[in-house]
């Protein structure tokens, strides 16, 4: 391996030391190390990798045209220093062909300065297939051994995804460990799933969708391995003859099925046993291999599924506090008001999976002299904190605007002060409205907006432009501040747009663009019937690389009953 400027030999050996295709990008996305793997997998020299940038020579769509480059995310995350991975990428080879790829960046200290990223890839389908990494028979050596550990703990702990993590380990020990890998889960309900039976075919790895899926309960009294890796007892062996007898259980019926579809000769089981709970089990069997597992391979095998039983446990715990932000928060959520002269709704969509739940959120009611009161705003923050937190201020404007007949500005200034010393919010957006009908049937907007993206006003004719007036600092910030407040006319049929900045924003755009691109969406929906526009709107205007929650509030205002249709 080479690298620009010479890379420190420790860097150089610590990528070698890698089983998977690697290179280190420096703060721009050049190039600046590459490891053997790497450089066979694309067909290239290390020489003619080195000092390019990766995402000009490698970043292909499946039709071999170059990606734009605020279309990857790979460059975009090597540029902002944040792990991410993914997959469905394809890279060019050096002989013209395209390498489908999955992958992951990862911000990496060498010693080097700038701290240069970390991107690890290899194949992720059958085009272009590397040389199949050679299966290790249970005869590692010992400097193999460590660097299957470390990557184990490197890829299995950068992605807090179950299914992503699996999937990570069983490309991890087949073919290097093993023919076959399969991996049995418990669930919630103590229920068992047979998540992955995978085997090595052809450089790749298959699986077998029809040995996977639900399985029977463990037994409590049954020695037989898989039952027992599954109550967390120690690793055993196992053999088609292990099941040959009458069986116990229908865990064992299930097991004599998947010895005799697999052709598997020998097999060891293993718990995925974390500190406070059984996890599962990961089961490696060799058929195309000669050799038998022995008591050699099980210290190592028991070595991953530990690391694995750790990264399992932190992804679960994950998600299962995301899904708690997560209902918190949609149960926080109001039902709109039933309203005279105009129409309501609002849509909420969480962060994608690799995010944590946000503070978006909405809020519309009555006030007692009849006006509708409208509310979208944004807690700063992504967690049960900022899920609490939006609580609390949306409850808060709700008792100042229901209970003092003030205008937006007013109300929103005694928020803020009340936030400082009440709500735990540190900082907030926020747009608040009222929406009045006058004796002439004209329908009046008052707002006042803090430091949130501009209320987005739809005639029905699909004139669309942004209510920019009545902009004041965010909450938080100054809270002596006076605010000010802005005016504006609903005409008949028009539709007002309140959103959070999850619509707009994007690492590969600026906020104009964003903001652009949801103006254009909007008029072209303004024909829509409400519930349409809103769906359309946040499946057209909603980026693809957002990372934040979405919260949107829709109004529209009824049509003049003397205005002809069409």
């Amino acid at each position: 391996m080479t690298g620009a400027g010479g890379p420190q030999e420790a860097v150089a050996r610590a990528l070698e030391a890698l089983g998977t295709g690697a290179y280190l990008a420096d703060e721009r996305g050049t190039i600046i190390a590459v490891n053997a793997r790497g450089a066979q997998l694309l067909a290239r020299p290390a020489a003619g990798l080195v000092g390019h940038d990766a995402h000009d020579l490698l970043h292909r769509n499946s039709c071999g045209e170059p990606v734009p480059r605020a279309q990857c995310r790979i460059r975009e995350s090597i540029l902002s220093g944040h792990t991410d991975q993914g997959r469905d990428e394809w890279f060019e080879r050096g002989d013209g062909t395209l390498l489908p790829v999955a992958w992951m960046t990862t911000p990496c200290d060498t010693g080097l300065r700038p701290s240069p990223t970390l991107v690890l890839f290899h194949s992720a389908g059958n085009s272009a297939r590397p040389a199949q990494r050679p299966p290790a028979s249970g005869r590692l050596t010992e400097l193999e051994r460590l660097t299957l550990l470390a990557e184990t703990t490197t890829l299995l702990t950068s992605t807090l995804d179950i299914e992503e993590a699996l999937r990570r380990l069983v490309h991890l020990v087949v073919p290097r460990l093993a023919d076959w890998a399969v991996i049995d889960l418990i669930g919630e309900r103590d229920e068992v799933s047979r998540f992955a039976v995978a085997h090595a075919e052809a450089g790749t790895v298959a699986f077998r969708e029809d040995l996977q899926g639900p399985m029977p309960p463990v037994p409590q009294e049954s020695r037989m391995p898989l039952s027992r890796a599954l109550r967390g007892v120690a690793s055993s062996f196992a053999g088609p003859e292990t099941y040959q007898g009458p069986p116990d259980s229908g865990i064992a019926v299930e097991q004599r099925r998947l010895f005799e579809a697999t052709g598997m000769h020998s097999a060891i089981v293993v718990p995925l046993r974390s500190l406070h709970e059984v996890l599962g089990a990961l089961t490696l069997g060799r058929a195309d291999q000669p050799e038998r597992f022995t008591t050699a391979d099980t210290t190592l095998l028991e070595d991953i599924a530990r690391r694995a039983s750790f990264a399992l446990e932190n992804a679960r715990l994950y998600q299962r506090q995301r899904k708690v932000a997560e209902t918190m928060q949609r149960h926080l959520l109001p039902k709109l008001p039933r309203t005279s002269g105009k129409t309501m709704t609002a849509r909420y969509l969480p962060a994608p999976d690799d995010s944590q739940v946000g503070g978006d959120w909405y809020d519309a009611f009555l006030l007692k002299d009849g006006a509708t009161a409208l509310a979208v705003g944004d807690v700063v923050g992504h967690d049960l904190d900022a899920a609490a937190g939006m609580s609390q201020l949306r409850n808060m404007l709700r008792a100042y605007a229901l209970s003092q007949q003030q205008p937006p500005s007013k109300i929103v200034e005694w928020l803020d002060q009340a936030t400082r010393d009440i709500a735990e919010v540190s900082m907030a957006t926020l747009v608040f409205a009222r929406m009045t009908h006058t004796d002439g049937g004209r329908c009046e907007l008052s707002w006042t907006n803090a430091g949130h993206p501009p209320p987005l006003l739809v005639s029905r004719d699909g004139m669309a432009h942004y209510l920019t007036d009545g902009h004041g600092v965010l909450l938080g910030i100054a809270p002596e501040q006076v605010r000010p407040d802005a005016t504006a006319e609903l005409p008949p049929g028009a539709t007002l747009v309140l959103y959070t900045d999850g619509l707009i924003e994007s690492p590969g755009r600026s906020l104009d663009e964003g903001l652009e691109r949801l103006r254009r969406h909007a008029a072209s929906l303004a024909h829509r019937p409400l519930e349409s526009f809103a769906d359309e709107l946040l499946a057209r205007s909603r980026p693809p690389d957002n990372d934040d929650d979405v919260a949107l509030l829709a109004v529209r205002n009824a049509p003049d009953p003397t205005t002809p249709v069409g």
